[in-house]
């Protein structure tokens, strides 16, 4: 609960943004603005916190967490997010205060995307610490759990809104109630987390005085291979990741004219089916192993996007199949990354060595999947998407089969 609480406000947060920005961006980036800065801050606003910031946070609040302890860097993460998602909530129009709006909308998203790195790099690490004996697996698979969660309450509080309220009351002051929401989810959050327990022995002894504290980089300067062995393992996992659980929808629109209102449906059948999978198979990878699952992934998305996607009709059933099958092979992934990427680590460098060399491949791979699908599209050629993934999927699968290691009876101190 401690660990999963922060990551539900986290991509809560996140996604009822995207949900939300269709109300609220006209009046903070209002296109009649005089001031030429307004749509650089605007563009500014929407991609700098994820390509930027998260990696910093995982870096950050790793080195926070390994530290001063991952209790502490939990505690952190979760009032920044219950800060940012307070300053969107409050956020002025333009019209109000002017060029100070948008440049208060990017200070939270700049928050909001320090506390999206940093809680992975905290809360992972901390989920796989607390696991007794032949359940890190099963414990690391709810870092995705949560995170699906956060997705559909955003999508459904801000589904209730919209046909709740008339269109001016969601343009004036409607949108703003889920941010204010978030805030107070994260008040709850600090609770819960004020009564874990820290899980780092390593922490405790610094504090005490008994071992060195960690430098910053000490992750990359002692394990370099483990850093880029986290680069190699998550290039295809956050591609798929994106892909399936976000821009599958979008691209079904794109290439088949699949349907709005339909897209939707099918991708909250989806997250629930999959937000199902991750206990199951991360239960099965502490029978079986990390490896077997990471190679059934590396395989399923070498060999099926490009006959799945192939597969896309304007039928309510075929994406439903499609998007289905792929979150089979998705889960063998998400269900244990948590786990693997604390595995590769001792523990008194564990969060900045799981934090930052995964945060950095999601925002290189995975943000930029979204938009390299629909540039392929711009381009005429939208079936060239499926190949990239399955591409990337090779170098991901060379990494599971030569050169991890199996993790999952190496005891964590």
């Amino acid at each position: 609960m401690a660990a999963s609480i922060g990551n539900v406000v986290e991509w809560y947060d996140w996604y009822a943004y995207t949900f939300l920005a269709i109300y609220f961006s006209a009046q903070v980036f209002p296109k009649s603005a005089d001031n030429d800065l307004v749509p650089l801050l605007s563009t500014f606003a929407v991609f700098a916190v994820g390509f930027f910031m998260r990696p910093l946070g995982g870096l950050l609040v790793g080195a926070f967490a390994d530290r001063y302890g991952r209790k502490a860097a939990m505690t952190f993460t979760i009032v920044l997010m219950g800060a940012g998602s307070l300053l969107v909530g409050l956020t002025p129009t333009y019209e109000a205060v002017g060029v100070l709006a948008p440049i208060i909308l990017t200070l939270a998203r700049l928050i909001q995307g320090l506390s999206v790195g940093g809680e992975f790099a905290a809360a992972t690490t901390f989920l796989v610490e607390s696991a007794p004996p032949g359940r890190r697996g099963l414990f690391s698979s709810f870092q995705y759990v949560s995170t699906t969660i956060g997705q559909l309450l955003a999508s459904g509080l801000a589904a209730l809104l919209a046909s709740a309220l008339l269109e001016p009351d969601m343009n004036s002051y409607g949108w703003r109630i889920p941010f204010i929401v978030g805030a107070v989810i994260s008040l709850v959050g600090l609770w819960i987390r004020k009564g874990a327990d820290e899980t780092s022995a390593v922490a405790e002894e610094i504090k005490r005085g008994e071992t060195e504290r960690p430098k910053m980089f000490d992750f990359l300067i002692h394990y370099p291979k483990s850093a880029l062995t986290i680069v190699g393992i998550t290039i295809a996992g956050t591609v798929a990741y994106y892909t399936w659980t976000s821009f599958l929808p979008t691209y079904a629109q794109l290439t088949v004219n699949f349907d709005k209102a339909d897209s939707l449906k099918v991708g909250t059948i989806s997250l629930f089916f999959f937000m199902i999978l991750q206990p199951l198979l991360g239960m099965l990878s502490d029978r079986v192993g990390r490896r077997p699952l990471l190679i059934a992934f590396g395989l399923g998305f070498m060999i099926l996007p490009v006959p799945l996607l192939g597969l896309l009709t304007d039928s309510f059933a075929s994406l439903l199949v499609v998007q289905l099958v792929g979150m089979v092979f998705l889960g063998c992934f998400t269900s244990i990354s948590a786990a693997v990427n604390s595995e590769l680590f001792p523990t008194k460098v564990r969060a900045a060595g799981a934090g930052f060399p995964y945060s950095l491949t999601v925002a290189l791979f995975g943000g930029t999947a979204p938009l390299i699908g629909t540039a392929l599209q711009d381009a005429k050629n939208p079936g060239l998407f499926p190949w990239y993934m399955s591409a990337l999927a090779l170098i991901s699968t060379l990494v599971y089969v030569f050169v991890l290691k199996e993790t999952k009876d190496q005891p964590l101190r």
